[in-house]
């Protein structure tokens, strides 16, 4: 079982290390310089629990203003182990999301630590690019994000370039990182 505070600690240097580090998301660095991001952990281990806490940190998110927390990262250690079982979760909370009327007001973005891209084969480099430590729904703000985008010169180049990024950093760059879950 993997303690709250681990997954947290975790997260929090895949985020620094990988996202920002790597530059993955060029957005990610002031939210997470700001104090911007919330981690949060769900103890449970099935869709519906996963759900649940989705549904109250999506609450969460919205009944703060973005300069106090700007995105969140619901953090799932417990279960959803395989990859395309969290695909599946990742489209019901993406769901959950059109159901409450919140399209255009929130975004879900998923990571898995064996997140793998349609066409590319499990162990492809490039797949690290949506990898974390653990299972994670990640909530975002589309006014926030239409903010960023319209702020970067070429958002559309951001996948190909990190794309391009991870080929040259290779398995064992990556593995260097040390982005993984602690055993």
């Amino acid at each position: 079982m993997v303690h709250s505070e681990t997954a947290v600690a975790d997260t929090r240097r895949w985020l620094e290390r990988a996202v920002v580090g790597l530059n993955l998301c060029p957005f990610a660095k002031a939210v997470l310089a700001k104090q911007q991001v919330h981690i949060a952990v769900s103890e449970a281990d099935d869709a519906q629990g996963i759900l649940a806490g989705f549904a109250r940190e999506l609450d969460a998110l919205l009944a703060l203003e973005a300069r106090v927390r700007d995105t969140t990262l619901l953090v799932v250690p417990q279960g959803m182990a395989d990859f395309y079982s969290f695909n599946e979760l990742a489209a019901r909370a993406e769901r959950m999301v059109r159901k409450r009327g919140l399209e255009g007001v929130v975004q879900v973005a998923h990571f898995h630590p064996r997140f793998v891209f349609a066409g590319t084969e499990e162990d492809d480099i490039t797949n690290c690019t949506n990898r974390a430590p653990y299972p994670t729904l990640h909530l975002l703000r589309e006014q926030s994000m239409d903010r960023a985008v319209a702020a970067f010169p070429d958002a559309a180049a951001i996948y190909e370039t990190n794309m391009q990024t991870l080929r040259e950093l290779g398995p064992e760059g990556w593995d260097a990182l040390d982005v993984g879950a602690t055993s």
